[in-house]
């Protein structure tokens, strides 16, 4: 099987759909401290489609709100600026995927991986004190950490299958097998991906180093423990059955083992209802 390189794979990243231009203008609009919330408003309401998933999450039993909320502007008060551009981001981002593929990847058990690691990865943010702002970065970067695999599964089927099927018989991981069989490994695909959506460069960085344990870069620390969390309770799966040990870095970060931080995490349970919540979006 022949191996691509990353010149062949731009073509298939370039024909990947584009991050809704609504999307973009919010990250930037909500980035400043200053915006109007009737600005975030109209932005939203500019984009139907956004606008009713939006409120069917909120109107959903993970709220528990005592009256239905049928306007952005309500929902802004009752979840707030910082919720509303998550829910916005995973919109988009699911938006891009197709459902089918060859490769026999499935894709509900991705999204709930990629979601749980989301929320995992902005939560430890707010235990490390990132200010609420900064923290939304920490929740983008966990969900799009895998996505260079749906570019694996829409456009080189046969080789992606092959590197799933080999890192389970392996027991090796998944990004090693994908290497071999396909030349490039989900993590760079990925920062490709967000070169092309526009994302800052500190997103695509996150996303193509996820899986390096010795950065000095706590967005990347995040994201790789959420992502161990994450396959730990087996929240969802992307493919990948390795969870990888923490290096004394990563402990050194949170001051702690993973044990010891899952349990300050909280009730997993919860974890896992708030997936099942954004899952709505679909």
């Amino acid at each position: 099987m022949t191996k691509i390189t990353e010149e062949q794979f731009v073509v298939f990243v370039e024909q990947m759909p584009a991050f809704p231009k609504s999307v973009h203008k919010l990250m930037q609009l909500t980035a400043n401290e200053d915006a109007a919330t009737r600005d975030i408003v109209a932005l939203i309401e500019s984009d139907p489609v956004m606008t009713v998933k939006i409120l069917k999450v909120i109107n959903s039993a993970f709220y528990s709100l005592p009256q239905k909320i049928t306007s952005i502007q309500r929902a802004l008060v009752h979840i707030g600026v910082n919720t509303i551009k998550n829910l916005a981001l995973s919109i988009a981002a699911i938006g891009v995927i197709n459902s089918q593929n060859r490769a026999g990847f499935d894709i509900n058990q991705f999204l709930e991986h990629s979601l749980a690691t989301a929320v995992i990865s902005k939560k430890l943010a707010e235990r490390m004190q990132v200010p609420l702002q900064e923290s939304s970065d920490y929740f983008v970067a966990g969900l799009l950490h895998d996505f260079g695999k749906i570019v694996f599964a829409q456009f080189m089927p046969d080789e992606f299958k092959l590197a799933l099927e080999q890192s389970r018989v392996q027991q090796v991981d998944l990004h090693i097998t994908e290497l071999k069989y396909i030349g490039i490994s989900h993590a760079h695909a990925g920062r490709m991906l967000a070169k092309k959506w526009e994302l800052p460069a500190s997103l695509a960085n996150a996303i193509d180093l996820h899986h390096n344990k010795e950065g000095d870069n706590l967005l990347w620390h995040c994201v790789f423990a959420a992502n161990q969390i994450a396959k730990t309770y087996q929240i969802g799966s992307a493919g990948n059955p390795i969870v990888a040990p923490y290096s004394p870095k990563t402990q050194a970060f949170f001051g702690m083992t993973m044990d010891e931080l899952v349990t300050e995490l909280g009730d997993i349970a919860m974890i896992k209802a708030e997936v099942q919540q954004k899952l709505e979006l679909k």
